[in-house]
């Protein structure tokens, strides 16, 4: 087969490409390159037997011929990171809606379209996941975000009208859309986009909803998203882990491999039209408990403290359901959170050390009202 691959220089289409090309397809990679993600003079290497065009995902819509007789398109091109979605709204707006917008007008130019288009979407869509009430387990409920002024008040938890705990539990795909960022609003609105259009440019859409992705290849410079990434720059400078809230938030993380496992049956997998499906773990890791872990697996020693502080627009839980992804995709994942972040430690410490930016990102949102005050 022949695949493009929008945002395909990135972590994960990097992978995917060179798993694409070992089972014999031909891949296009398009991607321009952000500065935030490669660097302000990007020096990037192409997977050895694909063809790379540099060109903005909302410039597409100029050249159909890319995809003209393309049999699949995995669609990555996207801004993401919650925090900083909050203040350039009308940049993760252009991006991700219009940039998708444009995907599909360029496919409907062409006179041999692709017959699947698979889109890599968010958790996030979301927003704090599913719950229920240990007294009450059949029944799942779904808390609005948190407010600002419940998070300067250090209310981390949720809890029910009468005050007793609700416990997360795993987040389906047929929970409601609850984005409660710009980031995760503008990941919705890419899926509707391409259930809506997708059909009827008799295009089979298929919706694959990352959890935390992590794993060799990821930016270790980008300081708006990648936990992993965050910590283990600090740790190796010698520079302190500050943990958010009381260090007991938690997320489901997923190793590169096993993303694009996913990744690599959806593009034959028999998936109904629009299906929305949960690629992640499905166990959730306190960010305390990552800390440990990453400190362990990469042998430093820095110190790890919780600091209380806080983002607006974070989620508190949120971990995956897998049951659409074994039933359709035969997903299984094999990578665990200890082996993966040995292996991410090992490549990691053989690439280049970068200036940390966490804190000055963490400066710009209190700048701006959206992170806790100094």
């Amino acid at each position: 087969m022949k695949i493009a691959i929008t945002g395909g220089m990135g972590f994960i289409g990097q992978a995917l490409a060179r798993r694409l090309m070992n089972q014999g397809h031909a891949v296009l990679l398009i991607d321009n390159l952000s500065p935030q993600i490669h660097g302000e003079q990007p020096s990037v290497t192409v997977p050895d037997g694909a063809e790379f065009r540099r060109l903005d995902v909302r410039d597409v819509i100029d050249e159909p011929s890319l995809f003209e007789g393309v049999d699949a398109v995995y669609h990555f091109a996207a801004e993401t990171g919650t925090a900083q979605s909050m203040y350039r709204i009308r940049h993760y707006v252009s991006v991700n809606e219009m940039g998708t917008a444009a995907l599909l007008e360029a496919l409907a130019k062409c006179e041999r379209r692709p017959s699947r288009l698979i889109l890599a979407s968010s958790r996030s869509v979301y927003g704090e996941g599913a719950y229920a009430d240990p007294r009450d387990p059949g029944r799942i409920v779904q808390p609005a975000s948190r407010t600002p002024a419940q998070l300067a008040a250090g209310e981390w938890e949720f809890r029910t009208a009468d005050g007793h705990p609700l416990e997360a539990v795993p987040t389906r795909e047929d929970i409601a859309f609850a984005p409660g960022s710009v980031y995760a609003a503008s990941k919705a609105a890419q899926e509707l986009l391409i259930r809506s259009a997708a059909p009827a440019l008799g295009i089979t859409p298929v919706v694959l909803r990352f959890q935390n992705v992590y794993g060799e290849g990821q930016s270790l410079q980008n300081p708006y998203t990648g936990i992993i990434s965050i910590f283990f720059n600090r740790a190796r400078q010698g520079l302190p882990i500050a943990l958010f809230e009381d260090g007991k938030e938690s997320r489901d993380f997923i190793h590169i491999d096993d993303i694009v496992a996913g990744l690599v049956a959806a593009l034959s997998a028999d998936v109904p039209d629009g299906a929305a499906i949960n690629l992640g773990a499905g166990v959730p890791t306190t960010v305390t408990d990552l800390a440990d872990a990453l400190l362990s697996a990469s042998g430093h020693a820095v110190p790890v403290s919780v600091t209380g502080e806080y983002r607006v627009g974070d989620i508190r839980h949120c971990y995956a359901d897998l049951g659409n992804a074994r039933k359709y995709l035969g997903f299984d994942p094999q990578v665990d959170l200890a082996q993966g972040l040995m292996r991410f430690c090992a490549w990691a410490e053989g690439q280049p050390t970068f200036a940390d930016r966490s804190e000055k990102a963490m400066a710009e949102l209190r700048e701006r009202k959206l992170a806790s005050a100094d």
